[in-house]
């Protein structure tokens, strides 16, 4: 079992330096504590606690209001995931962002709805947090003391819509996007997001992938010099039908003197080269996540190239899940998962087969390089 120090979740500290004004200062005005030492305590990077520094940390939390001396110090300490499904499950609150498309009819907020594609991926993500993949009923017993352990579960499950592109301005869109998820992330406490779709669809995916590789969202990167110089380390590429909005995660070509010529996504490798995850009639589906240890938050993208992909991809999440684990990248508290799932046979539309018969088994499951992940947090 490996736990986290969660300080700054209690603080509601923020790795942003122009949200936390004065933190590390009051902290060891208050305590007396090494400014280095508070620093790595807030990044859950300490290799050890001492038994002084930790009591004076509860003095300060109990002094400036954020905990109860019976809370302490069990308050500072979360036990942290062994899984996909336990990741999700161990957050206090989850958020499922869809896209809604309006009724061309009716033009009424009141009769916009949620691709089939994205209930079924919503449906089977509900299932696998309440079920943990199917594992929930092998995790009960009882402790060393004889007490029931229970199963982790979220205390609140709450669904946010958002309008697709195209579907009203891009203005409205966008707004209604930034709303959702700047709510999400100045709340306080144990929280998880995760937006079912691809920038095509749901517009949030594009503000995941913008705060966690430090980009400029809904600003194309298509006109940078050289590939290497991509804020993200995939991407994926319209098909020319398409509703084309302009992002940092998505575009039409590489850079400005290389071309994309075939849609779907790409992905950089250990080498600093790209390829094309599509070839051969493949359909592709892209899972990602971000965990921050010590705020306890999690963001989460769960992206079918194609409504099949996504349809696909539920089957997969359900039965293989364990095979997104563990996250490709960690370090000073943050683990990134990104894996591209291909499946055979690119036909988009819906065929009896899809209902007859678990295709998502058959997906080829590809962690992302951690080289391209680390080369771009080292420079965000």
């Amino acid at each position: 079992m490996r736990y986290a120090f969660r300080l700054a979740e209690l603080l509601g500290h923020t790795p942003d330096h122009r949200k936390r004004p004065g933190t590390i200062k009051s902290i060891v005005e208050h305590t007396g504590l090494d400014r280095h030492q508070v620093a790595s305590l807030l990044k859950n990077e300490a290799k050890y606690i001492p038994l002084d520094a930790l009591s004076r940390i509860c003095d300060y939390l109990i002094d400036h209001g954020y905990a109860t001396a019976d809370q302490l110090p069990g308050a500072l300490f979360a036990v942290n995931a062994e899984n996909f499904w336990e990741l999700l499950a161990r957050r206090g609150e989850i958020e499922i962002v869809l896209g809604v498309r309006e009724n061309p009819d009716t033009l009424s907020p009141d009769n916009a709805t949620v691709v089939a594609s994205d209930a079924v991926l919503f449906g089977e993500l509900l299932n696998g947090v309440s079920t943990l993949g199917g594992a929930a009923k092998h995790r009960g017993g009882e402790d060393e003391e004889g007490k029931e352990t229970a199963v982790p579960m979220p205390d609140r499950i709450q669904q946010s819509l958002v309008w697709s592109p195209g579907q009203v301005s891009l203005e409205d869109a966008r707004a209604r996007a930034t709303e959702v998820f700047d709510g999400f992330a100045s709340a306080q406490g144990d929280r998880g997001i995760v937006c079912i779709g691809s920038v095509k669809s749901n517009p949030v995916v594009e503000l995941v992938f913008a705060d966690a590789f430090g980009c400029t969202p809904f600003v194309t990167e298509d006109d940078v010099d050289d590939v290497s110089a991509r804020s993200c380390p995939f991407f994926l590429r319209y098909r020319d039908s398409d509703p084309k909005p302009e992002g940092a995660s998505a575009g039409t070509r590489l850079s400005k003197n290389e071309d994309a010529p075939e849609p779907g996504f790409y992905h950089e490798l250990d080498d600093g080269t790209w390829a094309y995850a599509g070839g051969n009639g493949k359909d592709t589906a892209l899972v990602f996540y971000l965990f921050r240890e010590a705020l306890g938050r999690l963001d989460m993208v769960l992206s079918g190239f194609s409504g099949r992909a996504t349809r696909l991809l539920a089957k997969t999440l359900a039965i293989r899940g364990e095979e997104f684990w563990p996250p490709v990248y960690e370090s000073g508290g943050t683990q990134i998962g990104a894996y591209l799932v291909q499946y055979d046979n690119s036909d988009n539309q819906p065929n009896r087969d899809d209902l007859l018969f678990n295709a998502g088994g058959a997906a080829d499951i590809m962690p992302l390089s951690r080289e391209a992940i680390a080369k771009r947090f080292a420079r965000r």
